[in-house]
C-alpha cells in the first residue's frame, strides 16, 4: 500500500470517529505530515505537524525535558514518548505519532546504528513505542519510517495495536 493510500485510509477512519491526528517528527523532517496532507480534505482530521529536528526545538515546541537528551539521547523510547505526549497536549488531537531516528549516512554508533528509529503512537491515554532498524540509504530509511508511522496510526485508528508481532 502506498503512502497516499495509507493516509487516505487513516483519514477515513479518523473521520468516522470525528478525531484528529498530529505528528511530531525529527528524522522524517515533516514527511509524515506531508503524506497526510496529500489527501484532499485532510484539514478535517489533521490538526498539526511539529518538525523538531534539533533537541532545542523538541524542548521548546514539545516540552521534552532537556535532561532526557543527556540521559538517553534523542533517539530513544523516552524521547519519542515525550514528543508524542507534547504533540497531543499542544494540538489537542486524540491521535499522535512521533519519530526520532538516525537516517544516515553518518551519525550511527554500535548501540544505535544508522537505520535505528524509535516510533511512538498515542490514542488518548494509550501509548505504544517501538524500535525499528531500517536498512538502505537515507531516503529509504526516511520513507520506511513514514510508512511505519502511518501503518501504526491506521491500526490504532481501527482499534488495533500499532506494533507488529
Amino acid at each position: 500500500m502506498d503512502l497516499t493510500e495509507l493516509a487516505t485510509r487513516l483519514g477515513d477512519a479518523l473521520q468516522r470517529q470525528h478525531a484528529q491526528v498530529t505528528t511530531a517528527e525529527s528524522c522524517t523532517g515533516g514527511g509524515i505530515a506531508e503524506a497526510i496532507t496529500r489527501v484532499a480534505g485532510s484539514s478535517a482530521w489533521f490538526e498539526a505537524g511539529y518538525v523538531t529536528y534539533s533537541n532545542a526545538q523538541k524542548t521548546l515546541q514539545l516540552g521534552v525535558p532537556t535532561a532526557l537528551f543527556e540521559q538517553v539521547g534523542a533517539v530513544s523510547a523516552e524521547v519519542v514518548q515525550a514528543m508524542v505526549r507534547g504533540a497531543q497536549e499542544r494540538s489537542g488531537a486524540r491521535f499522535a505519532v512521533a519519530v526520532s531516528g538516525i537516517a544516515g549516512p553518518g551519525g550511527g554508533s554500535p548501540e544505535k546504528p544508522v537505520g535505528t528509529v524509535w516510533i511512538a503512537w498515542a490514542d488518548g491515554s494509550r501509548l505504544y513505542v517501538d524500535r525499528q532498524l531500517f536498512s538502505g540509504n537515507r531516503q529509504s530509511v526516511r520513507e520506511q519510517t513514514v510508512a511505519a508511522a502511518l501503518h501504526g496510526l491506521l491500526a490504532l485508528a481501527l482499534g488495533e495495536k500499532p506494533l507488529r508481532d
